[in-house]
């Protein structure tokens, strides 16, 4: 008998409506011909739709793992509902086997470990699911590091930096700097328009209200807007380890491609 194919959208809906893990849930809907009721009917008479709603908790907790080596870094996130689980040894030990697949393997091996993560979600009777997943793979002359940060004996807030030129040792100082200073962009260039375009508008009208002189206003809105920037910019942003110098000054000739961070609960 030939098994009838289904969707992974008709897969997820079966998950959220039961509970039940990804290939317990895609075996139902087979086995069902694709009716959606038989196969519900099917996993609340074999026992797997025990776990009903709990794909609708919320999973704000969580850890994050970091793996750079030979010129590839990796980040992922593992999604929970608790702290509790959260710091977990099987938990923790899970995220890092995600983050080490993704660079050894690349990203789409990590979607391999589906039915591990559900297994785990059994396990620790909570809903877990793999967040962000993000891989720099260098090309010669470029560099790439990172940075982790770990609180309670996992990692929360993970961050990811490509370079050309200079050295991980430079990139590990930016890539520490931004998982303090947490930058939305790299480069003023990447900023939206619209998004300048409304603070601008937002900072005319209060220094207007301030009663400052009419022919002053442009050029003070635009020094605020420079604030404005380091507070949202990389390469605008003081460094943290010397404030008298920004992320710029810091890399010199050194061109910082990209960056990625990953912190639980954003």
């Amino acid at each position: 008998m030939n098994q009838v194919s289904v969707t992974a959208q008709e897969v997820q809906a079966l998950r959220r409506s039961t509970g039940a893990g990804m290939m317990d849930a895609k075996s139902a809907l087979q086995r069902s011909g694709g009716d959606f009721e038989a196969a519900v009917r099917l996993l609340r008479e074999e026992g797997k739709a025990g776990t009903l709603k709990r794909v609708d908790r919320e999973a704000g907790q969580g850890a994050v793992a970091l793996v750079v080596e030979s010129g590839v870094g990796a980040v992922a996130e593992l999604k929970c509902e608790t702290d509790f689980v959260a710091k977990a040894s099987e938990f923790v030990q899970m995220v890092e086997e995600l983050a080490t697949i993704a660079a050894t393997e690349g990203l789409d091996a990590v979607e391999k470990r589906a039915g591990d993560v559900e297994k785990l979600a059994v396990t620790l009777k909570e809903n877990i699911s793999v967040g962000r997943v993000v891989r720099f793979d260098a090309v010669e002359g470029r560099v790439v590091d990172g940075y982790l940060h770990i609180q309670n004996g996992r990692g929360v807030n993970a961050v990811l930096v490509e370079m050309e030129g200079g050295d991980r040792s430079v990139a590990h100082d930016v890539a520490v700097h931004i998982a303090f200073a947490k930058p939305a962009y790299l480069s003023r260039d990447q900023v939206p328009a619209s998004e300048v375009e409304a603070e601008r508008e937002v900072l005319t009208a209060s220094t207007v209200k301030e009663g400052k002189p009419e022919k002053a206003v442009a050029a003070i809105v635009e020094g605020k807007l420079n604030g404005w920037y380091k507070q949202r910019v990389l390469l605008d942003q003081p460094w943290v380890k010397d404030e008298k110098q920004t992320i710029s000054g810091l890399l010199g000739d050194v061109k910082l491609l990209r960056f990625s961070q990953v912190v639980v609960g954003d």
